[in-house]
């Protein structure tokens, strides 16, 4: 074997089986850089955090393009804690929460929906944050 070249058993070790259709890496044409995703989420090619994300991402924008809803935006920031500065005067970071879209129903109403597959402890505390301060209850889907 050439020196530089893995065999096709190396290769495999190395980056795993590309034949495995849930490889990211694989799919999106590019190496695995170090581990996967802890959740194995994979991001899109049109930007979207996960394939779930990705579907609801596209049907809301047909949903849009409908007349259904209005004014769709992605990956909106919500501070749930501001930036503070403690008894030492050192900084301690805020809190925020980003909602995966954001958007108004026929009524004018504003929904915040997120895209979930696992809730972890940390989003349910942002969940409940969000709906402390701004009053806002967060559509699952």
């Amino acid at each position: 074997m050439g020196k530089g070249r893995l065999s096709a058993e190396q290769f495999r070790m190395k980056y795993g089986d590309p034949s495995r259709e849930r490889d990211c890496a694989y799919n999106m044409g590019r190496k695995r850089s170090g581990g996967r995703n802890k959740y194995h989420a994979c991001k899109t090619a049109d930007g979207y955090d996960s394939r779930r994300e990705g579907r609801r991402g596209r049907t809301l924008e047909l949903m849009e393009r409908a007349g259904e809803i209005f004014d769709l935006r992605r990956q909106v920031r919500y501070e749930l804690v501001p930036t503070l500065k403690d008894g030492d005067g050192r900084t301690v970071r805020g809190v925020s929460y980003i909602a995966d879209f954001v958007y108004k129903d026929k009524d004018g109403n504003v929904i915040v929906e997120d895209v979930k597959g696992v809730k972890t402890p940390l989003y349910i505390v942002k969940r409940k944050l969000m709906l402390y301060r701004y009053g806002i209850t967060i559509r699952e889907t």
